[in-house]
This record gives structure tokens, C-alpha cells and sequence, in this order.
């Protein structure tokens, strides 16, 4: 499966952009992980013009990630065409454009799942975007606005018919926002459009490998893109990949296999950002990747508290000590 020139596989996992999650020190452990493309946190086409920090900074994109996309949003044309040659300039494979984001600051300002209300200036925006760069132009959307509005076979038409070369689907409208079940239905109903012939991804609610093997056999799309069943779970894309190849997931992380991760997670953290932001960005991410350990609350205290690398290892070395003997135990 391509997109573009851009070979992906017979079967694509991709990674969602997610705010303040899917940075280069997460996407590093993702990738090594299995994700077959992955993409920026969404970046603001204001902040990118008024070359604001915050928003630059997200431009930073590594080799070793690649094939990666970097995804833009806003509700201003021009702003969004500038944003795209910027965007471009920083030399990823593919530029996504996001027509999915359901946050009110973003949505009810026109731009992000916004937009769904406006289906002309949609394929305008769009149209303008594929003309300004010389790479593929995706994007990523949702069902509609709300339940009564749902016209994604009409937006994916629109959206390929101005030039867009793949197009993920999230299964839910703006007003669900994250809530209930993800209707893969009209996602379906997308791709086996025959009018459709562009590579459409689903996205909304996998979380395992079985589902992930159940939805590709009944729904047909071309790949998936999973957001946040990976958070502090990298692994669930090796193992849908071994669980798609001969129906056996690989096994389960152990204590081990989570502490390395979090400490090549942490290390890439702290090159990024230094070491006082690179603390302070991990911390966000303990609960996640030692979810469901018993008695864990003293040690995820300390590695939250934590000032400085020497000491979150020194944590890190105690808990992959203490729990893997716990783990040894129960096994015996």
C-alpha cells in the first residue's frame, strides 16, 4: 500500500497525532515498536506563520522516524497555505491536514471537526494545500458534526477529487468528542465506495489485536491508525502485526521491557528538552506505561518528583528489581 510514492505495506499501522502525547521521544518508541507512519502533534498554521515556539518546535522530525507526516490545522486559507510551505520545508514525507480535532477552542473556531460545517471551504482549504506543496497531502477527519450531518462519503469525494492521496476516517462526530462507540460503518461505507480510490484508514477504538484484526476483516480499510491505545503501550503494534501474521499476539510486556522502554523514552526526552523539561515532560507518561501494577503508587511518586536523570534511573533500576521478582513469583 502507498501513499504517494511512500511504500507502507501491505497493511499500514499508523500513529495519530495526539497533543502533548505523539512528540519525536514517543514516536521513537513507537517506531521501533512497529508503527508503520506516524504523524506530528497538530500544529497550529497561526503559530507557525508568527513562528512561535511552541508551535516550531514541532517541526522537529528525525530520520529514524521516517516515513512521517506532519499534520496542520487552522480556519484561514492563506495562513494554511503558509503554514503548509513551512511545514514542507522541514522536509517530512507526507503533510496531513486536520479536519478532526473536536476541542471547542479549536472546533468553534472554524478549523479542526470545525470545518465539517462548511464543506465548500473545506475542499477550497484543501484545493489550495495540494496546489502550494510538491508532497502528498492527507487528511485526517471525522463522521460529521453531529449525528445529523454526517456526509463522509461526500467529504472523501470532495477531498480526492482536489488531490488528497489518502484520508483517515476517526469513526465518532465533533459531538461525541471521545465518548461512545466509534461507528466503523460509515467508514466502511467510504471505502468500498467505488467512486473512492485513494487508501482509507480507520481510526476510533482499537485497542487490541484481536479488534484490530475483527475490523480489518469486516470493515475493509486499507490500514489503521491507533492514538490512545499506545499511550504507554508501544508494543500494540508489534503486536497486532503478530497477531495479524498467525493470529498470536506477541507476549505482553514484561517489567523489564517496560522499564527499558521508558528509559530510551526518557533519554530521547531530555536531549530533546534538556533535562529539567524532558523530566517534566515523562511525567505525563508513568501511570501509563505501568498501568495495572500493584502497589506502584510510591515509585510513580518518586519518578514524577524526580529533578534530575540520575535519580529517575536509579528509581527506574529499583522497580525493575523489586516488581520483577514479583513477577517471577506469581509465575513460579
Amino acid at each position: 500500500m502507498k501513499i504517494g510514492n511512500i511504500e507502507l505495506g501491505d497493511f499500514p499501522l499508523l500513529l495519530a497525532p495526539m497533543e502533548d502525547v505523539s512528540d519525536p521521544p514517543f514516536r521513537s518508541v513507537c517506531k521501533v515498536n512497529g508503527a508503520d507512519l506516524m504523524y506530528t502533534e497538530f500544529i497550529s498554521s497561526e503559530g507557525l506563520i508568527r513562528d512561535a515556539e511552541k508551535s516550531v518546535q514541532k517541526l522537529d522530525i528525525y530520520d529514524s522516524e521516517r516515513p512521517i507526516g506532519i499534520q496542520i490545522f487552522g480556519d484561514n486559507i492563506e495562513s494554511m497555505k503558509k503554514a503548509a510551505s513551512i511545514s514542507e520545508e522541514a522536509k517530512p514525507e507526507i503533510l496531513d491536514i486536520n479536519y478532526g480535532c473536536p476541542v471547542k477552542k479549536v472546533a468553534c473556531r472554524g478549523a479542526g471537526a470545525g470545518i465539517l460545517l462548511d464543506l465548500d471551504k473545506m475542499q477550497k482549504m484543501t484545493a489550495e494545500i495540494v496546489k502550494q506543496v510538491n508532497i502528498p497531502v492527507t487528511v485526517k477527519t471525522r463522521l460529521g458534526w453531529d449525528e445529523n450531518s454526517i456526509k463522509i462519503v461526500e467529504v472523501a469525494q470532495r477531498l480526492q477529487d482536489v488531490g488528497i492521496q489518502a484520508l483517515t476516517i476517526h469513526g465518532r462526530t465533533r459531538k461525541q468528542m471521545y465518548k461512545g462507540t466509534a461507528n466503523w460503518d460509515y467508514i466502511s461505507e467510504v471505502k468500498n465506495n467505488p467512486n473512492i480510490t485513494i487508501p482509507i484508514f480507520g481510526n476510533g477504538d482499537i485497542n487490541s489485536p484481536e479488534k484490530a484484526k475483527e475490523y480489518k476483516q469486516k470493515y475493509g480499510v486499507d490500514g489503521i491508525m491507533i492514538g490512545r491505545a499506545a499511550i504507554g503501550n508501544p508494543w500494540i503494534f508489534n503486536q497486532i502485526k503478530s497477531y495479524l501474521k498467525n493470529g498470536k499476539p506477541i507476549k505482553k510486556p514484561n517489567i523489564n521491557e517496560r522499564v527499558n522502554v521508558v528509559k530510551k523514552h526518557l533519554d530521547f526526552s531530555i536531549k530533546w528538552k534538556g533535562e529539567k523539561l524532558g523530566l517534566i515532560e515523562m511525567r505525563r507518561h508513568y501511570t501509563n506505561y505501568f498501568r495495572a501494577i500493584e502497589n506502584f503508587k510510591e515509585y510513580r511518586m518518586k519518578l514524577i518528583l524526580s529533578e534530575s536523570l540520575d535519580y529517575s534511573l536509579e528509581v527506574l533500576n529499583e522497580i525493575s528489581t523489586k516488581f520483577n521478582l514479583i513477577e517471577e513469583k506469581s509465575v513460579a
